[in-house]
């Protein structure tokens, strides 16, 4: 159902007709005859539950609500095991060799390709094996685990960054699989592996047993990690899961819309690495007896450019200064972003240190090769039987459908389930266990069509994404060749190849319309007949951004600095207003 060429999806999609409307009734015998699985109908009373949701253990025959993904299982550390905890089976089965953790493409080397620049008064030397790193054994033995064989480009810069005690800032073009979060938890966890009997604050041994009433204690993280999104946010907490096996370092993580008091208790046993949207961490910020960042050595800010924004400033403030109490001299900072502008620049001088090391992975706001990009034009009174043909022309695929709105992604999602293909879909309106459910229902290719909104363009990591479609392509306001960019990221993953499909149309999408043929042209991508006109003359392509201005004038480090936010935030009428940073 998932392996399939993607030249192969090409063709399809060329030899693809604009056939009359199917009705619903031959959509049941089509798309069983392509493959498809029969849909599932959605069921909202079972999210309308005011009790958390239980777990299998709480089953008892009965079908129970899906588990938060923050209670996903992870390697629970006894006093007595020493310096290394012994291997658990089950647990290591579970988060090693699932069926749908994404796995290394054949083409991973294109992204060995990429140009790096690194700058620094004292530029670390990259890495070319994890064996020449210095890690600490156990994180070494997870890598191995992990089947992550040679560092990618920013790995093979950032571990050594961190190794030598540098801050850093990474700008790379939006991430496409190209291994961000191992990239900063692998030389982190191999700095506290050692040292975390040391540092760590005092916990209770949860495997002897725990009674909240005797043995809570107030969560002191060593490492504090801020995501945009809650989706990116379990992502690298299961990553962490991974990276920490068979260690004492603890990792939690805390997002909106999932249960206050389940997170609550799990910090209470104790957490080392916490990984946090901002508007949860700030609210548990505000609680001294559960969580305190005094002990914090490294504050990692992942997808920086979208915190950014003039009026998330006093929280980002309070974020990097870790509530104002932590005052360590070996506080360590990173920042990893899609660009770095003035603005970006100017804040991050006042928390970086000054030979702080600056990665650049690529042309910042680039995609790559691996991603096969068609552009259609529709009319909009069409789209939705276009959707239809598009997808019945492929071979059964986990298909991710773009649109700009909430109520646009229910209607689309409507739509293809009653045309019998097998959908569902996730956006900022939907409750959390709607989303973490639908989530896995596309992972586990139950319900392989997800239709969204940009609160799933960035980060989402699913295993054999293999179509991306933008049903709306996103507006020049809300994101433009950026989010373009970030949501066609979701296919062609480590090093796999994809397609990715946009629906075009003149009146709505021309302000789009140059910025797309040049990333066409950079990517070598076919520019169709409808875009001629926005080819240069000269074809040579010129992107204008400021990430590479480091040497304007040095904007002032004193209260000028404060004219430099702004940035685009969304209007609250917008049709794309999911939130990128969430509570």
């Amino acid at each position: 159902m998932e392996n399939f060429d993607v030249s192969d999806m090409s063709n399809a999609l060329k030899e693809s007709t604009g056939n009359e409307s199917t009705l619903p009734t031959e959509a049941a015998s089509a798309a069983r005859e392509k493959g498809w699985t029969t849909p599932e109908r959605y069921d909202y009373e079972k999210y309308t539950a005011t009790v958390a949701p239980l777990g299998p253990s709480h089953n008892n025959g009965e079908e129970s609500l899906p588990e938060w993904a923050a209670q996903a299982a992870k390697y629970e550390w006894r006093d007595d095991y020493g310096d290394v905890g012994p291997e658990n089976p089950a647990l290591e089965e579970q988060l090693y060799r699932g069926e749908y953790i994404n796995r290394t493409g054949l083409k991973i080397g294109n992204l060995q390709n990429i140009e790096v620049i690194a700058e620094s008064r004292e530029r670390p030397s990259p890495v070319k094996s994890f064996d020449e790193a210095g890690l600490h054994p156990i994180i070494r033995e997870n890598i191995r685990l992990c089947k992550y064989e040679v560092p990618t480009p920013i790995q093979a810069y950032t571990i050594p960054a961190v190794l030598t005690g540098h801050d850093l800032i990474a700008i790379s073009q939006t991430e496409k699989g190209s291994g961000k979060t191992a990239a900063f938890l692998i030389p982190v966890l191999s700095q506290l592996m050692g040292k975390a009997k040391k540092l760590a604050a005092p916990r209770p041994n949860v495997a002897d047993g725990y009674d909240r009433t005797i043995h809570a204690v107030t969560a002191e993280p060593l490492v504090l990690i801020v995501a945009p999104t809650r989706e990116l946010s379990t992502q690298i907490f299961d990553e962490a899961r991974r990276l920490c096996y068979r260690s004492m370092l603890r990792p939690c993580v805390v997002y909106g819309g999932a249960s206050v008091r389940e997170q609550q208790e799990d910090l209470e046993k104790g957490c080392d690495i916490l990984i946090a949207t901002p508007g949860r961490l700030l609210d548990f910020m505000n609680k001294a007896k559960l969580l305190s960042l005094r002990r914090v050595k490294y504050t990692i800010i992942d997808e920086a450019d979208e915190l950014l924004l003039s009026d998330w400033e006093p929280d980002f403030r309070r974020i990097m200064s870790g509530g104002d109490v932590n005052e360590d001299a070996d506080h360590r900072y990173m920042m990893f972003s899609a660009t770095f502008d003035k603005g970006c620049r100017q804040m991050a001088r006042r928390f970086l240190a000054a030979d702080h090391v600056r990665v650049r992975i690529g042309r910042p706001g680039s995609t790559h090769l691996n991603v096969d990009q068609n552009i259609i034009y529709v009319d909009p009174a069409m789209k939705n039987q276009c959707l239809y043909d598009l997808i019945i022309a492929m071979p059964p695929s986990r298909t991710l459908v773009f649109v700009n709105s909430k109520s646009q992604a229910d209607f689309v999602d409507d739509y293809l389930y009653n045309n019998k293909l097998p959908s569902t879909s996730i956006h900022s309106d939907r409750n959390q266990i709607e989303r973490e459910d639908a989530l896995r229902a596309f992972r586990t290719a139950r319900c392989p069509i997800l239709v969204a909104t940009g609160v799933s363009a960035r980060g989402l990591d699913i295993k054999n994404v293999m179509h991306v479609i933008n049903y709306d392509l996103p507006r020049a306001q809300h994101g433009g060749i950026t989010e373009y960019v970030h949501r066609i990221g979701r296919t062609a993953r480590i090093g796999n190849e994809g397609l990715a499909t946009s629906f075009y149309n003149h009146d709505h999408d021309s302000e789009l319309a140059p910025d797309l043929v040049k990333l066409l042209l950079e990517t070598n991508q076919k520019i169709p007949d409808f875009l001629d006109s926005y080819i240069p003359a000269d074809r040579v392509v010129k992107f204008e951004d400021d990430t590479d201005e480091e040497n304007e004038e040095k904007d002032n480090d004193g209260d000028d600095a404060d004219d430099a936010w702004g940035g685009a935030s969304e209007s609250e009428d917008a049709p794309a207003a999911d939130s990128k940073w969430e509570f």
